[in-house]
């Protein structure tokens, strides 16, 4: 007999799923297969007997490295319900940042995508805790054990194993960027604790909807869009396996026609910049979209909604937290800001001594809510250093607003001083922006001759834009004009792309380090 302590997130996901009826609709497609509710159900109770038999015990970590795909919700929900502990790692990344993850967890096996086979037997050299590497898809010219295969082996499923809400489900490692990414450990209830505060709550994400996430599975804001959200309520996923640009996007637009997008704020500039995206190109049943990773620009917001018709709810979330406790609300939204609180969540902006600042002033923000994760794995210092009781701290400078609003000014570590006046870089970057031959910028603090900081912009044009004459004195003058005379940037260097996180979260540290 269960008690309300009791819970396993993979049955409440799934199995209620198919008890409701919805055993033979889509859970998830791509472009070239679909997978029920029903065959989600069925793969899943799979997976904990075909672990066993590599040797994975309860509470032990299975490491994936798999593209948006089908596979990817059987393997990270069999191993939820298994009571086995899934991670999904992002697919970008190079042989010794999967290296230092793979010995970090200690994971036993790790699922790989076959297109990222190669990347991933090197990261496997010599971590003497991994025991076995799987292949999902790919045309089984590998020596290694085939998921398909070994998936197609088990003649029955096994019921889920009884765990805890408070039990830990799954990791997420945060993007890093700043260095080494750490273990977020997140327990059984917060994916759907998430879904009902932000998706139900604010977005009110429905079951007849399509929902379509750019943003990929293997992050926070990817995982929560693409599986926790839609199947809160039943609805149908669309997965995109390949790098989302404004083609693939456009393409998935038109070939599903999803209800609700999720993208981030690169990803929409770049598809304003592209003369074929339009409306008529993509979905006609498009009613809601959502940004996070970065604040959104104003202005991209305000053409996106008057190209397209719709409008995009800018929020901010985190690995720790799971996904969005701040946001703008459908009729509420004010482009340039990031709204309000999440019902259920509690917002607080300090000072350097942990003081709360008033209403117009900078401050770091805090959060609190169910949803936080339990601490980083093996990273005691830097748990304390976040999680200070109920509260986390964000790292993210904000200000607020009479109203409630909160306006995003930048991330702790990039915030830099000009005449003894905070300068918000996402401010400045905003104002350059809106110039026409701009498509995106970053913001870093240089010394100038006296050793004095002061902006520095990298700045990627428009295809076709030149950057040659007198452009770098046109756009001085035009963000002068825009936000005040101390802000602007005294070196403009005109780049090819910025460095980013596979969040599209532009990595400042490295440009400051150029």
């Amino acid at each position: 007999m269960s008690t309300e302590r009791d819970y396993n997130a993979a049955t409440d996901f799934i199995d209620r799923n198919v008890a409701e009826g919805r055993g033979r609709k889509p859970a998830f497609v791509d472009f070239t297969r679909s997978l029920s509710y029903g065959e989600l159900r069925e793969g899943s109770a799979k997976l904990g007997p075909l672990l066993q038999k590599l040797g994975v015990e309860r509470e032990d970590r299975v490491a994936m490295i798999v593209l948006d795909t089908v596979d990817f919700p059987i393997i990270f929900f069999g191993a939820i319900r298994a009571g086995m502990i899934p991670i999904p790692l992002n697919t970008l990344l190079v042989a010794d940042q999967y290296r230092y993850v793979l010995e970090d967890s200690r994971a036993k096996v790790l699922f790989v995508s076959a297109p990222l086979l190669a990347v991933a037997r090197e990261a496997a050299q010599g971590v003497e805790t991994l025991k076995h590497i799987v292949v999902v898809g790919g045309d089984g010219a590998d020596n290694l054990p085939k998921f398909d295969a070994l998936l197609a082996a088990e003649r029955e499923g096994a019921e889920p194993v009884k765990t805890c809400r408070d039990e830990v489900a799954f990791w997420l490692y945060s993007s890093g960027t700043t260095g080494m990414p750490k273990g977020a450990m997140h327990v059984h209830s917060s994916l759907m604790e998430t879904a009902k505060l932000y998706a139900q709550g604010v977005l009110g994400i429905r079951e007849d909807d399509v929902v379509f996430s750019a943003a990929k599975l293997f992050f926070a804001y990817g995982l929560g869009n693409g599986i926790s959200f839609p199947m809160s309520v039943g609805a149908t996923t669309v997965l995109l396996t390949e790098r989302p640009t404004p083609q693939t996007v456009m393409a998935a637009f038109k070939k599903f026609q999803p209800t609700i997008f999720y993208g981030v704020p690169t990803l929409y500039a770049a598809m304003l910049a592209d003369e074929n995206c339009t409306p008529a190109n993509g979905s006609t049943k498009l009613r809601i979209c959502v940004s996070a990773g970065e604040a959104l620009p104003e202005h991209v917001g305000k053409e996106w909604k008057k190209r397209f018709g719709v409008d995009i709810l800018d929020g901010t979330g985190s690995t720790e937290m799971l996904h969005i406790y701040l946001s703008n609300a459908p009729g509420d939204i004010v482009y340039g800001t990031s709204g309000k609180a999440v019902p259920g969540y509690e917002l607080r902006l300090v000072d350097e001594n942990g003081k709360d600042v008033p209403d117009g002033e900078i401050g770091e923000m805090l959060v609190r809510g169910t949803t936080a994760c339990n601490g980083y794995w093996n990273q005691r210092e830097k748990s304390r250093r976040t999680f200070m009781g109920e509260w986390a701290r964000t790292g993210d400078k904000y200000t607020r607003r009479p109203d409630g609003r909160y306006v995003y000014c930048g991330r702790t570590d990039d915030m830099f001083k000009v005449s003894g006046i905070w300068v918000s870089p996402f401010e400045v970057e905003s104002a350059i922006g809106t110039h026409p031959n701009v498509l995106e910028a970053a913001v870093v603090p240089h010394e100038d001759e006296e050793g004095l900081l002061k902006p520095k912009a990298f700045v990627v044009l428009k295809g076709g834009a030149s950057g040659n004459g007198s452009f770098r004195e046109e756009l001085q003058e035009h963000v002068k004009k825009a936000i005040g005379p101390w802000k602007y940037p005294r070196w403009v260097e005109i780049v090819d792309g910025l460095p980013k996180t596979a969040t599209g979260k532009i990595q400042r540290f490295k440009l400051r380090n150029l």
